[in-house]
C-alpha cells in the first residue's frame, strides 16, 4: 500500500512539473508575440513614414524639373552714349505650372556689378502699345528693382499685383541698365539669371557688340 502511495505521489510531482514547464513555455510565447506585435507595428509606422517622405520628396522634385522659366530674346535701347535699358523677354517652360514673377528676382552682373531685382507694381503695363521702350518709364526702376509689360497673357492670370504667367504667356521684363551697371558699354560680357520662386532658372547671358549701330540693338536670342 505504502508502494502505491509513493508512485501516485511522484505522478503528481511528475504532472506538476510539466504543469509549470507548460505555463513558463506559454509565458514566453505571449511575450514573444508582444514583442513580435511591438516591432511590426514599429517597422509599419517607418515604412508609412518613409512612404509619405518619398512621396512629398518626389513631388517636390517633380515640380522643380517641371516648373521654370526660359528667357526668349532680349533686346536694348542705346541712346547714342550706352545701352540704357534692357527688355527681357520671358515665358514658362514646356509644362510648367504657374510662375508667380511677385516672388522672382533677377540676379544680373556686367563683371564689375552685380545687382538683384524684384519686381515693383508701381511699372507694370497690360500691353505693349507704346513700344518696346516707351510703353514704361524706366526713370521709376532702380538698381533693385524691374517692370512688366504683358505681350500675351490668354487668361489674364498676369496682373499688376499678381504677376502670374503660365502656359503659352509672354511678358517682357524692364531694366534701367543706367541705375544698375552706369549703362552698359560696347564688349561687355553681361550674365544673370532669373530665379523663379521654384523651378529653373532662365539664363541671361550675352556680350554687347563691339559698335551700336541702331537704337534698337538685339543682345540675346
Amino acid at each position: 500500500m505504502r508502494r502505491v502511495n509513493i508512485i501516485l505521489t511522484l505522478k503528481r510531482q511528475i504532472s506538476d512539473n510539466k504543469a509549470a514547464i507548460g505555463i513558463g513555455t506559454l509565458i514566453i510565447f505571449i511575450a514573444m508575440i508582444m514583442v513580435a506585435g511591438m516591432t511590426a507595428s514599429v517597422i509599419i509606422q517607418t515604412m508609412n513614414t518613409l512612404q509619405e517622405q518619398a512621396l512629398t520628396t518626389g513631388e517636390q522634385t517633380t515640380r522643380d524639373i517641371s516648373t521654370g522659366l526660359r528667357v526668349t530674346q532680349i533686346s536694348g535701347y542705346y541712346d547714342g552714349t550706352g545701352i540704357t535699358q534692357l527688355a527681357v523677354f520671358v515665358k514658362t517652360t514646356a509644362g510648367s505650372d504657374d510662375v508667380d514673377l511677385m516672388y522672382a528676382y533677377i540676379s544680373l552682373s556686367d563683371a564689375s556689378t552685380q545687382v538683384i531685382l524684384n519686381y515693383t507694381t508701381s511699372c507694370f503695363s497690360s500691353s505693349v502699345s507704346g513700344g518696346l521702350f516707351g510703353t514704361l518709364d524706366s526713370s521709376v526702376l532702380s538698381a533693385t528693382t524691374y517692370g512688366i509689360m504683358k505681350v500675351r497673357d490668354i487668361d489674364g492670370s498676369c496682373s499688376s499685383t499678381n504677376p502670374s504667367i503660365n502656359s503659352d504667356d509672354l511678358v517682357i521684363l524692364l531694366i534701367n541698365a543706367t541705375d544698375c551697371f552706369s549703362g552698359i558699354n560696347t564688349r561687355t560680357d553681361v550674365s544673370g539669371s532669373i530665379v523663379p520662386e521654384q523651378g529653373i532658372s532662365g539664363v541671361i547671358r550675352f556680350t554687347t557688340p563691339s559698335a551700336y549701330v541702331n537704337t534698337i540693338v538685339e543682345l540675346q536670342t
